[in-house]
This record gives structure tokens, sequence and C-alpha cells, in this order.
């Protein structure tokens, strides 16, 4: 039995009612199974078959994936510590990636979904759920709005992962608070990133996708909050800031709030 035929059944004899899966055939329905179930696995112990088996095949991805250095980003003329990236996060062999979460901090539980959350915590692997549940578990309420946590890499190429609890907009205007909050989110990973003596993190758009932040307000406070930072701590030890997106608008959008054109 391969790795991956293993990890399927270890998954499926884990949550009983999945018991009546079968396992497909092909390559791509095996590895779609085993990121749902992974997915949908709550933050309980493993096995050390399990564990070495699922870093097999994590690892595996992402050789076929790729990794991404900074030289292969785009550079800001304006500050050459502001890069840009367009694509996968998880991808990207930086010291720390930055994950948009929900208050709980453990994941997305719906199989497949699109969430940055989801994509981080299915290549991280199922180590990344319980090391978040513990420090839910010590803090012993909701992470706030604006703040942030790290953890380790686990299976991506980044050393470490950062949380952070985006602003939710709930109505047709973006109000004072919710721009606030979002300046603090960026600020609170710079923080981090500082205290561990981290050299390059990347941002995703936080609050920009299932939080409903508008595109380009959103942008234009991830950049003037970070520009500020670097400004406001000359000797944070930060050398490259990448501002990772997924979406030709916010490509499109950074590239001309970083100078690199607007195309």
């Amino acid at each position: 039995m391969d790795d991956l035929d293993f990890i399927l059944n270890c998954l499926i004899d884990e949550q009983p009612e999945y018991s009546h899966l079968s396992i497909p055939r092909d390559l791509s329905g095996k590895r779609r199974l085993m990121r749902s179930l992974m997915n949908r696995r709550p933050p309980v112990p493993f096995s050390e078959n399990l564990l070495k088996a699922q870093d097999n095949e994590l690892q595996k991805q992402l050789v076929e994936k790729g990794t991404v250095e900074l030289n292969q980003m785009i550079v800001s003329p304006a500050d050459n510590r502001l890069l840009l990236w367009q694509g996968d996060i998880t991808r990207l062999k930086v010291d720390a990636i930055v994950n948009a979460v929900n208050s709980q901090m453990l994941g997305c539980f719906v199989p497949l979904h699109g969430c940055i959350d989801n994509v981080i915590h299915s290549a991280a692997g199922i180590q990344l759920r319980l090391e978040c549940n513990e420090l839910m578990k010590i803090q012993g309420h909701p992470e706030p709005t604006g703040s942030a946590k790290i953890t380790k890499g686990y299976n991506l190429p980044s050393k470490f992962v950062i949380h952070t609890v985006g602003p939710i907009i709930n109505s047709l205007k973006v109000t004072q608070t919710d721009k606030n909050q979002l300046a603090d989110c960026y600020r609170s990973c710079l923080s981090l990133a500082e205290k561990y003596s981290l050299k390059s993190i990347a941002f995703c758009c936080i609050s920009t996708g299932e939080y409903k932040f508008p595109n380009q307000p959103a942008a234009e406070i991830a950049v003037r909050t970070v520009s500020e930072y670097f400004n406001q701590s000359p000797s944070s030890g930060i050398e490259a800031v990448v501002f990772n997106v997924f979406k030709d608008i916010d490509y499109y959008l950074y590239r001309k709030l970083l100078k690199c054109g607007p195309e």
C-alpha cells in the first residue's frame, strides 16, 4: 500500500461518518479526498505512521508545484524591501506567510474550500490545526480582530505561519474602525516577525475575500501600514515584505501602489 492509500484509510478509519466512502483509483481523486478528509479532521492526536505518510505525500506535492524564491518576485522601485508576487502563497520560500483566519483560529472545516485558510492548512498538514488548537486552549478565548499568532509551517516551504483575524465588512460602508483593525493586522504580523527575528514575510490580501473588505482600500492600507512600520522601526531586521496576490484586480492595484507599473 502506498502512502496516499495508507493516509486515506487512516483518515476514514478515524472518522466513522465517512466509512461509506470508497477510495478513488486516480491520483487526482485520491488527493482531493485526502484534502477533504484533512479539512474535516478535528484537532485530535495522530499516529506517527499517519504523520510520516502525510508528510511524505505533502512534500511530494510541494516538489511538483515548485517553490518560489524572493529573487523571482517583482521588486518595488520605490523600496526594494517591498515585493509583489501573484500565485499560490503555499509555494513561497520565506520565513513566514500570513494566514487570514476567523476568531476560532482552527482552519477551515469546509472540504476543498477555496479560502486562504483552507489552502494553507491543507498544504501544511494536520499538525497545524493541532498547534492552533493548543494556542487557543491556552488563551481561553477567541482571537481578537487585528491581533496575530505564530505557528510552525510544517510542510510549507515557509518556516512559520502568522495567523491574523481581519475585520468582517457587514455593511455597505467601510468604517474607520474597519480600516484601523485591518491596519492592526499588518502591524501585529510585522511585530511578531520582528519578535522572532524573521527576515521575510509574505502577506495575503487580508479580509478581501470572504470578509468582503473592498480591494482598493485594503491594498492601500496594506502598503501604507508596512511602509510606516519600516519608517518607525528601522532596526526591525525585516528585509523583505511580499504582497502575495491571487486575483488579477489585486495584482493591478499593488503594481500601481508599489510603482511597478499599471499593468
